[in-house]
This record gives structure tokens, C-alpha cells and sequence, in this order.
């Protein structure tokens, strides 16, 4: 059985997580906190493009959850945020489909919104 998402981590889902491999790449940032990491390596551990590896820390760095350090980006320990880092990782732990969905109806919900304001933008002209 799934266990369900609370509210504060739905809201925090919604509001803070873009993607699954933001999430992915979070979450092991938050698991080696005392490792630095460069585009190269977060992609090789992540099996992404080595181009996404570094949107995903440019992403990670405008959030607040990683920071520059001396051989690359850490995890930013200091992050207002970091309770809410560890539910998630614990409720994605036993949920990974729940929080993936919630992850991809924030997605689809903001491709409807483009798509809204593109056909409501052509109907004015």
C-alpha cells in the first residue's frame, strides 16, 4: 500500500520540485551532503545527459538547495527547507509513483496553462 502524501509535502511538491530528475538529483545531493559535485558526475549518477547535469545544478543552485563550493556545488545544509527535504525523501522512498504523478500533474498542468494562454493570445488577434 502507497502511503499518501501530506499536504505540506503535496504543497512543497507543487511549489518547489520541477521535474523527477530535480528531484532525483535533490535527493542524492541530500544523501552525500559532505560530497561536491560537478555537472559531469551528477549526470553519470544520475544517467542523464552530462547538458542536463548542469541545468539540474544551475536549478539546484537558483532554489537555494545546493550552493557553489570549492570543487564544485554541495548541498546547501543551511537551506530553510531541509525538513521538508527529509520527508520527501522518506515518503518518495515508500511512494515513488504517488510523488512522480504529483511531480508530472505540475507539469501537465503548466503545458495546459502555456497552451490556454497561446489559444486565448491567437483568438485576440
Amino acid at each position: 500500500m502507497r502511503r499518501p502524501i501530506p499536504d505540506a509535502i503535496r504543497r512543497f511538491v507543487l511549489t518547489s520540485i520541477v521535474s523527477v530528475p530535480f528531484l532525483e538529483a535533490l535527493l542524492l545531493m541530500r544523501a552525500h551532503a559532505d560530497s561536491s559535485w560537478d555537472a559531469g558526475e551528477l549526470a553519470r549518477r544520475l544517467y542523464v545527459p552530462a547538458g542536463l547535469g548542469e541545468e539540474l545544478l544551475a536549478q539546484l543552485g537558483d532554489s537555494g538547495f545546493a550552493a557553489p563550493c570549492a570543487a564544485g556545488w554541495c548541498w546547501n545544509k543551511e537551506t530553510d527547507r531541509a525538513e521538508l527535504v527529509d520527508q520527501l525523501a522518506d515518503i518518495y522512498a515508500e511512494n515513488v509513483v504517488g510523488v512522480t504523478e504529483l511531480i508530472h500533474s505540475r507539469q501537465e498542468r503548466r503545458a495546459h496553462q502555456f497552451a490556454d494562454a497561446f489559444r486565448l493570445r491567437k483568438s485576440q488577434e
